[in-house]
């Protein structure tokens, strides 16, 4: 047993998806694809000190972050707040450990970046090497991607953010069912946030409208796997399925008078866009890129 172990996995903007749902965890998903991001979530996990003690998670403060960053503190001061996340729990209790789980993201919250994804995946490739239990990399997640489909945050993340770069999710479900492809590029990356939405209540709803619309979106990347396309047809699924809310509507004519190209980031009322979209259009938003690798120890 180790001291401690950390990932780092990286955000994932999903452009546009169909959901796939299935009795097997493992076996349910989603097509369709997105960007990983340079930005994302770093995972800390230590053994708990006896096992009374059970699991703790939590999510660094942002404020104690944005002062980290500035120099003005030291990681000493860091200051922690206690979550629950029900697909770290399920992961840590899958590995049949009790652990301390510390993580860190200046990413928002249910806002389309799929940090429920990570914070399981970062869990289970530390836990696995804090723990020695020899699991490889597909087996955790496996592991990451059924916690997330069996809690309803999530359907593709995990597996697009252990992969990495510009995914497109050719079948669902788990690594031994699955099938990735991806766009061959890299690319700046903007985006911002009006705030979230509910990914369980969407994915609990009647989801035909929205499969079909992922389809057809899958089937134009297929067909020319490039960030145009990618961008367009992230767009036009956005508008067919219905998801587009005032904001984000808002976002994207302001980003098209200036000749730009942007989407909205599944499910989140967040607004992405490649080069300078955003800021052209008078936006101030954050900046990242595409990251060109997947999830990671550090």
């Amino acid at each position: 047993m180790r001291e401690e172990a950390t990932a780092f996995v990286p955000g994932h903007i999903t452009g546009f998806f169909s959901a796939h749902p299935d009795d097997d965890p493992t076996k349910a998903g989603s097509r369709g694809a997105g960007l990983t991001l340079t930005d994302g979530v770093t995972v800390t996990v230590r053994p708990t000190v006896t096992e009374a003690s059970g699991t703790e998670i939590l999510l660094e403060d942002s404020d104690t972050a944005d002062d980290a960053d500035e120099g003005d503190t030291g990681d000493d001061d860091r200051q922690f707040t206690p979550v629950s996340v029900e697909p770290v729990e399920t992961v840590l209790e899958t590995l049949a450990v009790s652990a301390r789980v510390e993580v860190e993201t200046d990413l928002p919250l249910g806002a389309g970046f799929g940090t429920s994804g990570a914070m399981a995946l970062g869990t289970a490739l530390a836990a696995n090497h804090v723990f020695d239990r020899k699991l490889s990399e597909n087996e955790l997640v496996t592991i990451a991607h059924g916690a997330e489909v069996q809690a309803g945050t999530g359907l593709g993340d995990v597996v697009a953010q252990a992969r990495g770069g510009i995914p497109i999710r050719l079948e669902p479900g788990a690594p031994a069912y699955n099938l990735l492809d991806a766009i061959p590029a890299r690319a700046r990356v903007e985006y911002v946030s009006f705030g979230d939405l509910s990914t369980p209540d969407v994915l609990s709803g009647d989801t035909d409208r929205l499969s079909q619309a992922g389809k057809q979106a899958l089937s134009r990347v297929v067909e020319e796997p490039t960030l145009a396309s990618f961008i367009f047809a992230s767009r036009g699924f956005a508008r067919e399925a219905e998801l587009l809310t005032p904001d984000v509507l808002e976002a994207l004519e302001d980003v098209a008078a200036t000749g730009g190209q942007a989407s909205m980031a599944m499910l989140g009322n967040t607004v992405f866009a490649f080069g300078t979209g955003l800021s052209d259009a008078g936006y101030d938003p954050s900046v990242c890129g595409t990251h060109p690798a997947g999830a990671m120890l550090e």
